[in-house]
Formats: structure tokens, C-alpha cells, sequence
């Protein structure tokens, strides 16, 4: 029998551990704070893939074979570095398949007398956590993550007393506090601090010219992680033989230096940009790798910003880019935190509807749903805008409840983890974050559009049967989009809801405009199609 490729076993480790830091898959950062808490010598590492954590729902074969695979490489990598290690793979017969039953097998067997991890990104897990100390009757320590260049301390402070915790005023302090792009007098490079406005460019009639993604080939360890991925979760959704990701810190920061020196120059003009067949376009496909911690968000924005100085990209480029690794990621992980454990579940607007079956097996003829859904399915991949105002954007105008919509969401990428998919999903896309007390915290609008933005941002339309110009009924170009069907009903079931925002005051008199005759037959048409999608009764409860 051939030797394994991945050859730490949990008996591999002997003896006492005083003190056991427990990594999970999503922390894997090689200067973790908890790893700096060890004695190489006396300690021990601990990491276990859990069907519990692989099964929480349905679960893109490619997002858990790229957590399993980077798993084993970094444990792999800190045996090399002199750690102890005790790894536990799924298809170990003794293991317990939950992360608390992992703890507590491996606190027992290596008598440890303190636990130290680093704050999970998942309030669920967090919640797990909390539990080990009494569970086990031994010291447990949730240390600060360290990854992130805002700590959660200083993102309450920001918010507090705020009345909206805008993100773009996060952005501009943390620009500031972090000396990123700003003069001696903290004003910003270029004379202002956002050019998204400059970043809005469409591909015209040829089309993109983008260079071929680097891609990584499986190696040993990870294609016995396929092999076990298949056969364990064989009824798991999602394409694995296209399964091409970094899993290691050494494959990560070759993608940071091949996005930086062949994309990032184009990156800005076209970032919201889609096209039939082209999913990579000029992304730097760095969020799996960042999500997982193989890679340093200071070492992103230092490269980024090195390139601007030796004019190898323009500023809007390079700020746009930044201003997702320290605007964005950051502002939403403070959100995730602050809002608390029931944020997944929030339904401000009270939808109900059915995710239809076609976001698992993109089997529809919309052909914008086709194309940006299987990047996903091939993938576990693809950029914000086919995820907010595609996907994203039909379910909400659809009605479909949030929860589903986020679970998806969560399942289906390979970048998912529950502090940046959850407010994502539930906040941005779904505009669902809302309580009784206040109104939605992430986003200032509904991200809702019609046919008209698919069209203008790719040709997506030009090889659709549906006409993208029609809000109901059949034309000469074929039956109306929808898109255009779902977006003006959207508008109309809500109006009462968006009257007093003013940032729909110009779609809310466009409503207004509508004769009531077209309304209802707006209204008709929205609800035999989603009769037709399988998405039901959108006002009840399942």
C-alpha cells in the first residue's frame, strides 16, 4: 500500500501537551497569536476536520476540499517548523465529528491544563467555545485575531453613538490611522478618497482582454483530499475536478504578486464589469486565500500601494482595491460582531419565498443567472457584482426569504466564512439586516435592479431569450425579463417601506407614475412567475 501523501496522525503525539492551541480552518495564519502562545518543545498543536462542520448544510465540494486541503499543508508546514501537531482527518475512525468532541478528546489525551485559540469567525462556533473550559475543566483562552487591521475594540469605537455606521467613513479613518494613500496632513492621494465613480467601465462591443487566471494544480496531499471529499460527501453540490486554489501561504502570495503585476492596472476601470464566459476577468481571486489566512492583508495593501508609487497602476485601481481589503472586509466583520448571534436570521423586509433549484444546478434559461451562477458551480467562485446584483439582486426582488438566500451563500463559495458571508448576504444583497428598533445597518438602500444594469454592465442580454426592455407580457424579442417583472413589483409591494428613504426617491416616483391598471398586472405577472420558479407565496411562512 502506498504511503499517504498527508502522514500526521493523532498518535503522533505523545506525552503531555500543558498547553494545546487549537487552529481551526479558517486560521490558519502562520504569526497567530495562538501559536506564539506555545513551547514548541512542550506544547501541541490541534486541528480535526469535523463532518460538522463540512455538513452544517449543503456545502460546495470545492469550499470543503480547499479548507481540508490548506488545512493539512499547514500542519504539514508547522510539523516542519518544529511544532507538535495533532491532526485528526475526517476518515479517522475514532473521530467524534464536532469540533467541542475534538477538544475534548484531545485536552484528555494530552492531559492539557490550558487551551488557547484565536476568536472564531462564527458566533456559533464562538458560542462552542465558550463552553470547553467547563466541558472540560481546563483553562481556555480566546485570543484577539491579530489578522485584521482594525480590531473589534476600535471598530465599537467608531460606532458608537453613530446613528449609521456608513462604511465609507470607516474607510476614510482607517485610510488615516493606517497612513495609507494620505499626505502628512491625512488628506487622501489624489484629492479624494473614493474613485468608484471612475470605476464603472464596460467592456464594449469586443469585449475584455484579460490575461489567464493563475491556477494552482493539486498536489499529492490535496488530491487525497479530493479522494476523500468524494467519497464521504458524495451527495455534496458543486464541480470538484476544476478544483484549482491556493492552499498553501506560498501559493497565495504568488497570486497576490501575479494579480498585482497582471490585473490590478485594469482592475479598477472594469471591476463591475461581466461578461458571457469570462469570470475571472481582472479580480485578484485573493479572498479564499485571505479568508483562510494564508494571506496577509497588510502584505495585499503593500504591494498594491508599491505599485501605485512605481506607476504600475493608477490610483483608482489601487484605491478601489484597497478600499476592499481595509474599507470593506473590516467594516463588515465589525458589523458581523457587533450585531450579535440572530443576525443570520433577520427578514426586515418579511420575505418567504423558495431559493429556486436553479442556484444549485444552474439549470435556467436566464442567461445572466446561467453564467453567473456556474462560476459558482464549477468554481465556488465569482466577483461582487454576479453575487449582489444577479444572484443576489433576484432573490431579493423575487422574495425570497434571506435565510436561504444566506445559506447558500454560505455553502456554495469556497471563500465563506460566517463573519463576511452573513452580513453580505443578509445585509448587503438581501437588505434584511433591519430590527424593530432601526432600519437596515449595511446597506443605505436596497441593492435592487432591473434588466437595464445587467445590459449595461454585459452582454449578458444579447444572448437571452428574454427581452430586457419589457416588464411583462410577450414582445416581438420574446417574453419580458424577470428581472424587469420582479424589479418594478419589488418596488410597488414596498412602497410604503422605501417612501421615506431618500435614496430611492427618484425609483419611488417612477412608481408613483404607474397607472393602477399596470400595477396590477405587474403584480399578476410577478406572482404566476414565481408560481412557475417554484419560489411560492412570498408572504407566508414556511
Amino acid at each position: 500500500m502506498a504511503k499517504a501523501a498527508f502522514d500526521l496522525q493523532p498518535s503522533d503525539i505523545r506525552g503531555k501537551a500543558p498547553t494545546i492551541a487549537v487552529v481551526l480552518g479558517d486560521q490558519l495564519d502562520a504569526n497567530s497569536p495562538a501559536l506564539n502562545a506555545l513551547d514548541r518543545d512542550r506544547d501541541a498543536v490541534v486541528m480535526m476536520e469535523v463532518d460538522e462542520e463540512a455538513t452544517l448544510g449543503p456545502s460546495h465540494r470545492q469550499r470543503t476540499a480547499v479548507f481540508f486541503s490548506a488545512m493539512r499543508h499547514f500542519a504539514l508546514d508547522l510539523r516542519d517548523k518544529g511544532y507538535r501537531v495533532r491532526y485528526t482527518t475526517a476518515d479517522n475512525r475514532s473521530n467524534t465529528h464536532s469540533l467541542t468532541g475534538e477538544v475534548e478528546r484531545a485536552a484528555k489525551a494530552l492531559h492539557a491544563e490550558r487551551i488557547v485559540l484565536v476568536q472564531p469567525g462564527d458566533w456559533r462556533v464562538m458560542k462552542a467555545a465558550e463552553q470547553w473550559e467547563q466541558l472540560t475543566g481546563t483553562e481556555v483562552d480566546i485570543l484577539e485575531d491579530t489578522h485584521f487591521t482594525c480590531s473589534l475594540e476600535d471598530f465599537n469605537d467608531w460606532a458608537q453613538g453613530r446613528k449609521e455606521l456608513t462604511m465609507e467613513y470607516f474607510y476614510r479613518e482607517r485610510r488615516r490611522a493606517l497612513g495609507i494613500l494620505v499626505d502628512d496632513d491625512g488628506k487622501p492621494e489624489g484629492e479624494q478618497w473614493n474613485f468608484d465613480k471612475e470605476n464603472r467601465e464596460t467592456f464594449g462591443k469586443d469585449g475584455p482582454n484579460a490575461p489567464p487566471p493563475m491556477r494552482f494544480r493539486p498536489d499529492d496531499v490535496t488530491q487525497e483530499v479530493v479522494d476523500l471529499v468524494k467519497s464521504r460527501y458524495p451527495d455534496a453540490p458543486g464541480n470538484l475536478d476544476t478544483l484549482d486554489w491556493p492552499v498553501t501561504h506560498a501559493e497565495a502570495r504568488r497570486l497576490l504578486h501575479d494579480f498585482v503585476d497582471n490585473r490590478l492596472r485594469d482592475f479598477g476601470p472594469y471591476e463591475d464589469a461581466m461578461w458571457t464566459g469570462q469570470y475571472w476577468l481582472f479580480h485578484s481571486h485573493l479572498s479564499v486565500a485571505l479568508n483562510l489566512k494564508l494571506l496577509d492583508p497588510r502584505d495585499c495593501i503593500e504591494a498594491a500601494v508599491k505599485a501605485y508609487e512605481k506607476n504600475r497602476a493608477a490610483i483608482n485601481s489601487v484605491e478601489g482595491f484597497i478600499r476592499q481589503i481595509i474599507g470593506w472586509r473590516e467594516y463588515i466583520r465589525g458589523v458581523y460582531w457587533r450585531e450579535g448571534p440572530g443576525y443570520r436570521d433577520r427578514n426586515h423586509l418579511d420575505q418567504h419565498g423558495d431559493l429556486p433549484d436553479f442556484y444549485w444546478t444552474g439549470d435556467t434559461d436566464m442567461r445572466c443567472l446561467k453564467e453567473c451562477i456556474k462560476p459558482v458551480l464549477d468554481h465556488a467562485w465569482n466577483h461582487h457584482i454576479p453575487r449582489l446584483m444577479v444572484t443576489g439582486n433576484f432573490a431579493l426582488i423575487a422574495g425570497v426569504e434571506p435565510r436561504q438566500v444566506g445559506d447558500w451563500y454560505f455553502g456554495m463559495y469556497a471563500d465563506a466564512v460566517d463573519w463576511v458571508t452573513t452580513p453580505n448576504t443578509i445585509g448587503m444583497a438581501m437588505y434584511a439586516d433591519g430590527t424593530e428598533k432601526r432600519g437596515p445597518v449595511v446597506a443605505t438602500k436596497p441593492y435592487a435592479g432591473s434588466a437595464n444594469y445587467i445590459n449595461k454592465m454585459s452582454n449578458f442580454c444579447k444572448h437571452c431569450r428574454y427581452d430586457h426592455k419589457a416588464r411583462t407580457g410577450e414582445r416581438d424579442k420574446g417574453p419580458a425579463c424577470p428581472f424587469n417583472t420582479f424589479y418594478w413589483d419589488f418596488l410597488i409591494r414596498n412602497e410604503d417601506q422605501f417612501k421615506g428613504n431618500n435614496r430611492m426617491a427618484m425609483m419611488m416616483k417612477n412608481v408613483a407614475r404607474l397607472e393602477k391598471e399596470e400595477k396590477i398586472s405587474i403584480r399578476v405577472s410577478a406572482t404566476s412567475l414565481r408560481k412557475k420558479l417554484g419560489i411560492g407565496d412570498i408572504d407566508t411562512k414556511n
